[in-house]
């Protein structure tokens, strides 16, 4: 991704840089957070309003992807402060739309939460009919974490740097893959700007969530994902995956010795976001209430520790960022996913 002006001329042809979110956009939402610390949403409360009951937190991806281990990091959390049950209720297929839809249509009592990724910001441009309006069906609770992502490889590939996976795939137009958590996730449609920057053809492979996508790059049965650091870092130190670059600026502190993509590519620089929302007929006061619980969790020193340990950053946010933000990244997304022809093929 570009961080400067201009845009980045491909093979497919010329992708503006305003369309192309950059992880500085993305990582400046934690800072315009502070700019709203009074906001009015935030001052609308429910008198002591806890939980009553067990809360779902519905992740609409596969147990063990980064949206998954984020919600598990929190919901334990969560679940101290609120002294009541936060159970993951995983809901993978239709690249999040099934999860999603059905915290959706859930009651509006604050016992039904969704954390999710991007998808539900650019799913709209992918499907001709959603189950359910981004903007209008969910509440917006908070941002939560940032993450850099990181290109991998099986242990056998003979690439060893992003230079030499591109020079493979120049040398076999078309026969290389690339594995993501489904069509139109966060991972595909960074792999389409790594194709369209490097000027190569690879065929995408989607899998229902970044998990079995992972297992099938371990076993060498697809040659390369572009995964989050938070998932893949523990597989790299492992030696079962070989990391070759990673998608921001800097370099990542768990993983010093990888290298930015951009130095091979350069202006390459696109990171992944999760962020939590409700019902949208939740009373005003239960999502003040539940935004302001979810933003304290996040801010614990715990939580921030256990992020940066796989490699994300906290990124708390008012409701009213969040929102903000969604729009932003529709328009961003939208462009790219129309000039790039990125179509959802199955659920």
């Amino acid at each position: 991704m570009t961080s400067g002006q201009g845009s980045m001329n491909t093979p497919h042809g010329s992708i503006p840089a305003s369309a192309l979110p950059t992880r500085r956009q993305t990582l400046a939402l934690a800072g315009a957070a502070l700019l709203f610390p009074a906001s009015a949403g935030a001052q609308v409360r429910a008198a002591n309003w806890r939980p009553s009951k067990s809360v779902r937190l519905v992740v609409p991806f596969a147990a063990g992807g980064a949206n998954d281990i984020i919600a598990r990091v929190l919901g334990e959390q969560l679940s101290v402060m609120w002294q009541q049950q936060v159970y993951i209720d995983n809901k993978p297929g239709a690249s999040s739309n099934i999860g999603s839809a059905d915290v959706a249509r859930s009651e509006p009592d604050g016992h039904h939460l969704l954390i999710t990724s991007s998808a539900i910001a650019v799913n709209r441009f992918l499907f001709e009919k959603l189950p359910f309006d981004p903007l209008a069906d969910f509440a917006p609770l908070s941002l939560a974490v940032v993450i850099p992502n990181v290109m991998v490889v099986p242990p056998g590939s003979s690439a060893r740097t992003v230079g030499d996976f591109i020079a493979l795939a120049k040398a076999k137009p078309g026969a290389l893959n690339f594995g993501s958590a489904g069509v139109g996730s966060s991972l595909h449609l960074i792999g389409e700007l790594f194709k369209r920057a490097a000027g190569i053809e690879m065929t995408h492979v989607p899998y229902r969530g970044a998990a079995p996508a992972m297992q099938d790059l371990v076993g060498g049965r697809i040659d390369v994902m572009f995964d989050t650091v938070t998932v893949s870092i523990s597989q790299i130190r492992g030696g079962t995956i070989r990391a070759i670059g990673v998608s921001t600026q800097e370099r990542v502190p768990a993983l010093p010795d990888v290298p930015p993509i951009r130095d091979t590519l350069p202006g390459f620089d696109v990171g992944s976001w999760f962020a939590l929302f409700m019902p949208g007929k939740a009373p005003p006061e239960i999502v003040a209430q539940v935004s302001a619980d979810v933003q304290a969790a996040l801010r614990q020193e715990k939580v921030k520790t256990r992020i940066e340990e796989l490699g994300g950053r906290v990124a708390a946010s008012t409701p009213e960022v969040l929102a903000r933000y969604m729009r932003e990244e529709m328009d961003r997304w939208g462009k790219l996913i129309r000039e790039a022809g990125i179509k959802a093929q199955d659920g």
